[in-house]
């Protein structure tokens, strides 16, 4: 076994009995997730996984926002017009790319990050030289299901990434350090590569109002992810503290407008053809939320994440290039 799920594999399980394979996975969870009732509280003694190390950060701070064509055509140009994936991935390097694949939904739904997004910046690191690269989320819904249906194993594997499934046995105790999350368990597929590329897709949610790259970053955590949400802004700026991503590309190519973050209707979602590259995931944020009719000052964890100096709550004060 080479440390991933095969896909065919997965799917002959699953037609044998999903029973079983709950109950193998919840017996899992609770002998392995030793974190999974850490505590949530600060701990002031953060591990950070800072996956920037040798960028020029000042050089290519700017915003990228492509409306070039289909999904896959629109995130090889916004990654063209940053300097090419070679600027971000160095030959040899390991690569985790870490869409949105919270949901069992698909793509025309679009509660999950679209699978062409994620096929082309699999093929342009693979491009780039990398070494290996993984494609893996802590879905919400059933993983296998969620990577299934949304399309992206699929798509991921076919691009040439492997697909790492969050079994209970990939989590590993790591101290956030943050105001609010303390010691969690995280998914160690996400923060062990040389790279982290964060792509997740623009939608509303019903709590923190909108997702999108901060947010998303949920999905490398496990245990009880829903006390998150008691003081979810904190939370929200934690985790953008304790992951930087080497490169952020938002999928706004379809978003979800409302009853996210799940949605289900395709009537609460709107074409936009947009996809959105940074390096500074918090004024990604900051540009996305109004695609999906967000306004930036309802969303306090932007102003929290840039007074921890983590990127431009404005997203004025980054350069922006639109391209089409």
């Amino acid at each position: 076994m080479n440390g991933t799920w095969d896909r065919r594999a997965f799917i002959k399980r699953v037609a044998l009995g999903c029973a079983g394979m709950g109950g193998i996975a919840t017996a899992g969870t609770l002998l392995v997730d030793a974190g999974r009732d850490a505590p949530l509280a600060a701990t002031r003694s953060s591990q950070v996984r800072d996956f920037r190390a040798g960028l020029d950060l000042e050089e290519i701070a700017r915003l990228v926002v492509s409306a070039a064509g289909e999904a896959a055509e629109a995130t090889r140009a916004a990654i063209a017009s940053l300097g090419g994936m070679g600027r971000f991935v160095r030959r040899g390097e390991t690569v985790v790319i870490k869409p949105n694949v919270g949901w069992d939904r698909t793509p025309l739904q679009a509660a999950n990050t679209n699978p062409a997004v994620v096929a082309a910046l699999v093929a342009l690191c693979v491009e780039a030289g990398a070494a290996s690269v993984v494609v893996t989320d802590n879905s919400c819904n059933e993983a296998g299901r969620c990577f299934t249906r949304s399309g992206i194993w699929k798509a991921a594997e076919g691009a040439g990434a492997a697909v790492v499934l969050p079994a209970p046995h990939r989590f590993r105790a790591y101290d956030l350090g943050g105001v609010a999350l303390g010691r969690m368990p995280v998914l160690t597929a996400a923060v062990e590569a040389d790279r982290f590329i964060n792509v997740p897709i623009a939608k509303h949610h019903g709590l923190s109002v909108f997702t999108g790259a901060m947010k998303n970053l949920y999905g490398v955590l496990g245990g009880r992810r829903d006390r998150l949400h008691q003081r979810i802004d904190d939370s929200i700026a934690d985790l953008a503290d304790f992951v930087r991503p080497t490169l952020t590309v938002m999928d706004a190519t379809r978003v979800l407008v409302r009853n996210g973050p799940q949605g289900g209707d395709i009537g609460d979602t709107e074409e936009v053809g947009r996809v959105i590259a940074s390096v500074d995931q918090v004024a990604v944020d900051a540009h996305a939320c109004g695609l999906v009719h967000v306004a930036r000052a309802d969303l306090p964890y932007l102003r929290l994440a840039a007074a921890r100096g983590l990127g431009a709550a404005d997203p004025g004060r980054v350069s922006l290039r639109e391209i089409s």
